[in-house]
């Protein structure tokens, strides 16, 4: 019986230090996760403070119709221009949508004459001017569709010549008086004839004022801030 109560507690005792020692190694095989986490919030805060720019990328619509003044940087003329020549103006104006400066002043738009129309007899030559970007002071180019506008129809000249002669007519000067006509006889007017002279070429001098029409909407991202 003592032998086997002997037995028994060093069963006991080794099961007791097998236990102890897989605590041990548990404990330095595991890693410290308050130690880790601690040293996370160190680097964040170590991180700079960064701000992103959340601006909204729909952007300002410039509605069609809207006239922008600019001036002209050359001179432009169906007498020296080919269909095609290249053409620059220059805003002179700021222009805004509601409060929004969507078009600085001195932005360049750029474009090309697109039709030409010569002179005939009677009629004056005709071009029209479209216009098809357009950039920022800082660089930023964007895409239009526009022309020059002028109430004909953005068409620029086409005026009717000056008459090639004129007719002397008589105008009667008669009163009424009592029951009879009274003729005090007629002088004679100028009036113009059926013909008219030939017509001239049409030009836009450098430095005059002249407005751009949006025939389309444009959807602007790019604004400029004060």
């Amino acid at each position: 019986m003592k032998k086997l109560l002997i037995s028994l507690f060093i069963f006991a005792l080794s099961i007791t230090c097998v236990y102890a020692d897989e605590q041990n190694v548990s404990s330095q095989t595991q890693p410290d996760i308050r130690k880790e986490s601690q040293a996370k919030g160190d680097n964040q805060d170590n991180l700079p403070n960064v701000k992103v720019d959340l601006r909204d990328e729909t952007g300002v619509e410039i509605p069609a119709g809207i006239v922008v003044p600019v001036i002209n940087m050359q001179e432009i003329s169906t007498g020296t221009c080919p269909v095609g020549y290249k053409v620059k103006f220059v805003a002179t104006n700021d222009l805004f949508v509601g409060d929004i400066k969507v078009i600085p002043e001195d932005t360049a738009f750029y474009g090309y004459i697109e039709k030409i129309n010569e002179p005939v007899v009677g009629t004056n030559a005709s071009m029209k001017v479209k216009i098809t970007k357009f950039i920022f002071p800082d660089g930023h180019e964007q895409n239009i569709k526009a022309y020059i506008y002028t109430t004909n129809n953005n068409v620029i000249g086409g005026e009717l010549t000056e008459p090639a002669e004129w007719v002397k007519m008589p105008h009667y000067q008669d009163t009424y008086q009592g029951i009879s006509w009274i003729h005090r006889g007629a002088t004679l007017q100028l009036r113009p004839g059926g013909k008219r002279s030939m017509g001239t070429h049409t030009r836009l001098p450098a430095g005059e004022r002249n407005l751009i029409i949006f025939i389309a909407p444009v959807n602007l991202t790019h604004i400029i801030e004060e």
